[in-house]
């Protein structure tokens, strides 16, 4: 339990979990339900970096969990705000963060399934999973996105406007929306996020989008890809793109997943820094 550490009542820089306790508030490993035990995930040192576990006040009884990890220099640092997949924050999503910090970004992860009480990444069964996901209305998520982005504007080791979003499966329709819905997010890369309820939506973007995709990808058709792409160039939103991997599988960027494939997470990932970059998150 948190207690008040000011008579006026706690200040939200108060909420840095680590610094109290040494129980982390994320699970320890990757998300059992799609774990391959043949993969060899990337493990990324945390040398020169700060990683924080904090509480996130977003207007909830219980404030918004999240893992960070950032730079260790001094002075302030552009932000990402990293997606999870429907699995929750594991071992996968802390590395993310730790990889854009080491490129020296702020990264923030926040639990969004949190007010589930569930244990995702421990659940092994997807039909476990899929249920406690959908509890969450796309209301409050884009809610605690933006609850998210307040908070590292509030930072003083972030950027105050410098702040991206990228996600994964579950996440990459998060990015959508919150390019939409989210004033302070300058940039986002969508990793095989679904786009059939988002594709009447494209007009409303305000920021730029890169969406990267699998074509061999059974839940988002080439036709959800392809409407997207129309829709985009039909709202003169030429600064969001789609890009298809022809090899690739839904999750091909997971590699702690039997999806993974190498060439296509790595080109990606340079698409994502790249798109980054051109729209001010640096």
């Amino acid at each position: 339990m948190l207690n008040l550490t000011r008579p006026e009542g706690s200040l939200p820089e108060d909420f840095h979990v680590t610094r109290r306790t040494a129980v982390s508030m994320f699970f320890a490993g990757y998300a059992l339900a799609a774990v391959s035990a043949e993969a060899a995930p990337i493990t990324t040192p945390a040398d020169g970096l700060v990683i924080e576990e904090v509480l996130i006040p977003n207007g909830a009884p219980k404030p918004l969990p999240a893992y960070v990890a950032r730079p260790k220099a001094p002075g302030r640092h552009p932000a990402v705000i990293v997606v999870n997949e429907v699995f929750g924050i594991h071992d996968y999503i802390k590395d993310i963060c730790r990889r854009l910090a080491k490129l020296g970004y702020v990264a923030v992860a926040p639990d969004f399934f949190y007010r589930s009480g569930a244990n995702l990444p421990a659940m092994t069964d997807i039909q476990q999973i899929i249920p406690v996901v959908r509890q969450a209305s796309d209301t409050q998520i884009d809610g605690d996105v933006r609850a998210t982005s307040a908070w590292i504007k509030a930072r003083a080791f972030a950027k105050a406007d410098r702040i991206g979003i990228t996600g994964f499966c579950w996440g990459g329709a998060v990015v959508w929306r919150a390019a939409m819905v989210d004033p302070d997010i300058r940039a986002g890369v969508a990793w095989y996020g679904q786009l059939k309820p988002l594709v009447a939506r494209a007009g409303e973007l305000h920021a730029p989008v890169l969406g990267l995709y699998g074509a061999l990808d059974q839940g988002i058709t080439a036709e959800d890809r392809d409407a997207m792409a129309a829709a985009l160039k039909a709202a003169g939103k030429t600064g969001s793109s789609i890009h298809t991997y022809a090899d690739a599988q839904h999750g091909f960027h997971a590699d702690y997943r039997a999806s993974y494939n190498e060439r296509d997470a790595r080109d990606g990932w340079q698409r994502m820094l790249e798109h980054f970059r051109a729209n001010g998150v640096v």
